[in-house]
Parts: structure tokens; sequence; C-alpha cells
């Protein structure tokens, strides 16, 4: 049964009029030319039709598959056994426009791309795994899913290719603050944290936090205090007490009984 057609049944079932489906959402004439199959509606039509109708998005695609849908099981086959290069091959057959799995081609395409270029490499082929390299990110960035971490691998992969300036690479890395936070807390070495800490090029109040504690262990109190004024509003149970000690430190003794009283008021 095409997908239309299973439109119109579960309408159907529904007992509701093509008036009473389409809402103020899609028209009439639209939901005629998709019920009749002349006309194929987005994923957001779609998505509105199904909840419309009270069924999940996949019943109306199950058997309304894809033309494309050999060519991606047999290039998921292919990237299950880590056969990157075969699996591009695969994916060139790939028919577009395909609503149903032109996002799963897409992303497919890119992680098919970067572990060939990452394969390509190994074998020091770096101008070839520069350009997959290139093919993975046109592919990769026009999907939803293509995140950080896999952003993170494409640089560090194009890295080794020489193929591009580390500056510009380094500005596409995404922000790795969390990672940083993270392995600066867990480590036991205060120079260590400090470096680390120093690492994150655009602070939040926690950092600030932590960068502003390390500095005043450090016994650099002139630091310390910087940071530790920029993250007192968000993290006041532990700024105020460490600004009296930098304060008293530096023999500040009247910011010192200042941040001394709003200890108190804590």
């Amino acid at each position: 049964m095409e997908l239309g057609q299973r439109i119109r049944q579960a309408r159907q079932e529904a007992g509701l009029s093509q008036r009473q489906l389409c809402g103020e959402e899609i028209t009439r004439n639209m939901l005629s030319l998709i019920e009749n199959g002349t006309a194929r509606p987005s994923m957001d039509t779609l998505r509105y039709i199904a909840r419309q109708l009270g069924k999940p998005v996949g019943w109306f695609l199950e058997e309304a598959a894809s033309p494309n849908q050999g060519c991606i099981t047999e290039a998921r086959s292919a990237f299950a056994e880590k056969e990157y290069t075969r699996s591009l091959e695969i994916l060139d057959s790939f028919r577009l426009p395909d609503d149903v799995l032109e996002t799963e081609y897409s992303l497919l395409s890119a992680l098919s791309a970067m572990g060939a270029a990452e394969q390509a490499l190994e074998t020091g082929k770096k101008i070839y795994a520069a350009q997959l390299l290139e093919k993975a990110w046109a592919m990769g960035s026009g999907t939803p899913y293509f995140g950080e971490a896999l952003q993170r691998r494409w640089c560090l992969a194009m890295y080794k290719t020489g193929q591009e300036d580390p500056g510009q690479l380094a500005a596409r890395l995404p922000e790795t603050e969390t990672e940083l936070l993270l392995r600066a807390e867990a480590a036991e070495d205060l120079q260590e944290k400090a470096k680390l800490l120093d690492a994150v090029t655009a602070p939040s109040p926690r950092c600030r936090l932590l960068r502003g504690l390390v500095a005043l262990e450090l016994k650099d109190y002139e630091t310390a205090a910087g940071h530790l004024l920029a993250a007192e509003s968000a993290y006041p149970k532990e700024a105020i007490p460490a600004l009296e000690r930098c304060y008293r430190e530096q023999e500040d003794y009247k910011q010192a009984y200042l941040y001394a009283c709003k200890l108190r008021q804590l």
C-alpha cells in the first residue's frame, strides 16, 4: 500500500473528512494530491497528519518503503564491516530527493567518508584523506546529528593531513569547556588544574570560580580576586568566603571586612 493510500485509510478509519484532517495546517487540495499519490508530504506535514490521526509516523512509512531502502541496507552492512570505501561506492547510487532516508544517507555518507579518510591516513595518503574529509564535512554538517564529538574527530583527522591551517582548524573545534572542567576538577596537581582551566577560551562562571580557587591556593591573590568576583553572583557560597580570604591575604582589610559581613549573611 502506498503512503497516500495509508493516509486515506487511517483518515477514514478515524471518521474524519479531508477538511477535518487538514485543519489550518495544510490545504484540502494538497491532502487530496497526497492521498491520490500525486504529491508526497514533507516530514513536517506527515508528522502533523500522524498526530491528527493518533498514529506514529512509522506506521505510514512501513509499506511506503523508499526506493533507496536496498541501497541504504547494503551501505549499512559495508559500514558495519568497516569497508568505508565500499559503503561510499554503494551510496553513490542513492537517488535524491528522499524524505524517508535522506538524512540517514547524509549521515552515513559523512561517517563512511570519515572512516575512509582515517584509513587513508594510516597508509600515508594525506591528500586523498583531506578530500574525503571535505566530503564528510559537507555531508555531515547538513544533518542534525553531526555534533561536537564528530566535529572534534573531523578536526583532528584533518590536522593529520597537513592540508589545512592549524589556526583555522582550532577555530572550528567545538567548545570543550565541560571536558576541561572535568579533567581540571579530577587533577590533583594545582599547576595542572590551572593549565587545563586556562585552556578554556570563553570561561563560564563555573570555570571562573575554579580558576579563582586554584589561583588562591597558588597564592596568586590578584588573579584569584578577578576570577572570584566574576563568579560571585552565580556561586556566592563558594566565592564569598574565598574572596574574604583573598583580601585578607592581600591585607586589604576593608574589602576583607566587607566579605566577612557578606559571609555571615549567607
